[in-house]
């Protein structure tokens, strides 16, 4: 194979390695780590005794992965606080033109999945982001992860039952999460307590993540009372003494988020969970080594 085939294939199926990869180990600089180790070992292979690439790709990146995955693991129990995923853009485009295609992806990159998949084993993940995200026959699984295909059925059925258990319910209707998301902006900006409390369910949960690097709850809030309060003491002293000065919204996670920027640099992600008209769950981000990937 030509070195401009090797590399066009490569490219070809990055898409997909960059996915599987990430919704692995939560961190877009992890991801990436991992994808150029498969593009060292593939750009080293036999080519002539790969019969299919993308299999041949996908196996090799997930292995990294769930070796990179256990390395990790001892580092994040040693975190500041609570823990959330590295936010990731996730605006397909033409790239993915199904619909339905398009839900199950977001749905498998959502913070809330990824935060249950957090307490799965390696192998577990492994086999759910494989099975459930892209759709892998559970023979190709078996044979990626060298177990059996009764194993990895086993494996699936034990993630899928824990995920479906510890996964929040919320709705997808992105235009019912804009309207909520710009709603909760106005009330939190105006100093409006009572319209930020109406926003709110009333068992709402707040997790900021700052990895002890920037100002953010140590623990995860519950209650709207709890969270209201600490959402306008926030929003009146501002980032740190400085006031909010541009809001954007992005598609991160599969889902619109509001990102706050100070001083013209990326400082907060919000990312809202809906239900029944109210904010179920809140996500903060703010360690700054977890916003470094987002462009402005």
């Amino acid at each position: 194979m030509a070195n401009d085939s090797v590399t066009d294939v490569f490219e070809e199926h990055r898409p997909v390695l960059m996915g599987v990869a990430y919704r692995m180990l939560g961190r877009v600089v992890d991801a990436e780590d991992v994808v150029q180790d498969a593009w060292l070992r593939w750009s080293a292979a036999d080519h002539a005794q790969v019969r299919e690439p993308r299999a041949y790709l996908v196996r090799v990146t997930t292995r990294l992965a769930i070796d990179r995955l256990r390395h990790v693991q001892s580092r994040r129990e040693a975190y500041v606080g609570p823990w959330l995923p590295e936010p990731y853009v996730t605006d397909y485009g033409p790239t993915v033109p199904d619909t339905a295609e398009r839900a199950v992806l977001a749905e498998s990159v959502s913070l809330a999945v990824l935060v249950v998949l957090e307490s799965l084993s390696p192998l577990e993940r492994a086999v759910f982001v494989l099975r459930e995200a892209f759709g892998f026959p559970f023979a190709e699984i078996a044979a990626t992860l060298d177990r059996s295909e009764a194993a990895v059925r086993q494996l699936a059925g034990r993630a899928r039952k824990h995920v479906d258990a510890g996964r929040p319910r919320y709705e997808v209707d992105p235009a019912q999460r804009r309207d909520l998301t710009e709603r909760f902006l106005a009330a939190a900006t105006e100093g409006d307590l009572d319209g930020l409390m109406s926003l709110l369910a009333p068992d709402v949960r707040l997790v900021g993540d700052s990895g002890g690097k920037a100002k953010a709850p140590l623990r995860v809030l519950e209650s709207a009372d709890k969270v209201g309060r600490f959402l306008h003491g926030a929003a009146r002293k501002g980032v740190e003494g400085v006031q909010w000065t541009e809001f954007r919204f992005m598609e991160l996670n599969g889902a619109e988020c509001l990102l706050v920027l100070v001083d013209g640099k990326p400082d907060s992600v919000f990312q809202m969970d809906v239900l029944d008209g109210r904010i179920q769950n809140i996500y903060i981000v703010r360690n700054p080594d977890k916003l470094t990937s987002l462009t402005v």
